[in-house]
């Protein structure tokens, strides 16, 4: 059963991934068929965002009644159905229409899916969360191959989108099959607001997670003209630098889970931050792309364990209504993902490129410090919770790791 709720959890995180990379892939040929401008293509990327956002926050509470395993089977499949409809929108203007409803059913989708990793996180008691998001990068890596392969075909941004569409539509209803319930909340101490109230604790992760997507978004959007621009590289040397930071990614990823277990949460959070500052400070100073490049390796392989780190420290932040306190970090995430090329490009426009990224290096300083005073809910911690003896039969009875002073 944990088996098969696990393998069904990284295969809708690699679905989800799937869908993303096939849509940025062919975003290109988005702009030809409806003949925009960057500034239209903008507005359908910012569109999507804020209707993701709009959902999360919206059906938080939806999310803690229904559970993770009842709106992920439900939003799922309407995910497809929404990119389907994206893939046969006739005009601009219903395009808009449609990738609203396309951003408001996947923000579902991923916080759901991030809630329903959390259930399975703690009844595995190991950590297990940086391996599902590892899921994320093989769908999304997958998905750009697939949108490679398609455009050197010439086959055409409907086709490519549909033909995703009807495939993954199936595979989300059958994966609905391999979800586990969500665990009985605890009985509520207040009433009323006071009761639905998330505790403060869940903010506090969620400003990390807000940084962390304000770092991984900046890099995504601004590295290749960092590159090309900046340090003149060629457009196939400037290409290379978000692929390599979403290689290291998915390495990071595939063992973000032991290095947790052995370390600790908070430590790892911790050398995340001074880690990305590092690279992202070899990045900036690189006097030639080839160490650009390498700077964005080596954050990518340490940033990759933070976004992850936060969604299962949301998952039991608050106990009573654990899908609601992953919604509620995912939906400041995402407002990390929009708002962090903004900022970058602002500063870029007003200074250079290398300070506008350089911002990144300070936002990775701000999640070391912060880490430092996220508190840690028996449970939360795995390498404490693997110390307790064999036999106990109390996984959560295990004291989180202390403050480093």
């Amino acid at each position: 059963m944990l088996f098969r709720a696990r393998s069904g959890t990284f295969l809708t995180f690699a679905l989800a991934g799937l869908l993303t990379g096939v849509w940025v892939a062919r975003m290109p040929a988005l702009a030809a068929k409806f003949g925009t401008n960057e500034a239209e293509i903008g507005i359908v990327v910012l569109v999507w965002g804020l209707g993701a956002i709009v959902a999360m926050q919206a059906l938080r509470g939806v999310m803690a009644r229904a559970g993770s395993r009842a709106a992920l089977r439900v939003a799922l499949p309407l995910t497809a159905l929404s990119y389907a409809a994206v893939a046969l929108a006739p005009t601009y203007g219903v395009l808009l229409a449609a990738v609203v409803l396309f951003g408001m059913t996947f923000g579902i989708t991923d916080i759901a899916m991030n809630a329903q990793g959390s259930v399975v996180e703690q009844a595995h008691r190991r950590s297990i969360m940086s391996g599902m998001h590892a899921g994320w990068c093989v769908g999304a890596m997958s998905g750009g191959v697939f949108g490679v392969v398609s455009a050197a075909a010439g086959v055409g941004f409907t086709a490519t989108v549909l033909a995703t569409a009807l495939l993954a539509l199936p595979a989300g209803l059958a994966l609905g099959r391999t979800y586990l319930p969500d665990p009985p909340a605890p009985a509520a101490s207040g009433t009323g607001r006071r009761a639905r109230r998330l505790p403060p604790t869940v903010y506090l992760i969620g400003v990390l997670a807000f940084i962390a997507f304000m770092t991984e978004g900046s890099i995504a959007d601004w590295s290749g003209l960092l590159l090309h621009d900046e340090m003149g590289a060629t457009e196939a040397v400037a290409a290379a630098g978000y692929p390599m930071f979403e290689l290291a990614m998915l390495l990071g990823r595939l063992v973000g889970d032991r290095v947790r277990m052995r370390l600790g949460t908070r430590r790892l959070l911790v050398g995340a931050g001074l880690g990305t500052a590092l690279g992202m400070t070899i990045v900036v100073l690189a006097p030639a792309p080839p160490v650009a490049i390498a700077g964005f390796f080596v954050t990518g392989l340490v940033v990759c364990t933070v976004v992850p780190t936060t969604i299962s420290l949301a998952g039991t932040a608050a106990p009573d209504r654990p899908a609601a306190a992953v919604a509620q970090v995912g939906a400041m995430g995402y407002g990390g993902l929009l708002l962090g090329p903004v900022v970058v490009g602002f500063l870029s426009d007003a200074t250079s490129l290398r300070v506008g990224v350089g911002t990144v290096v300070v936002l990775a300083l701000l999640i070391a410090a912060g880490a430092r005073f996220v508190p840690l809910r028996a449970g939360s911690d795995f390498a404490a919770a693997a110390s307790v003896p064999a036999g106990t039969g109390r996984v959560g009875d295990a004291e989180p790791e202390p403050v480093a002073a």
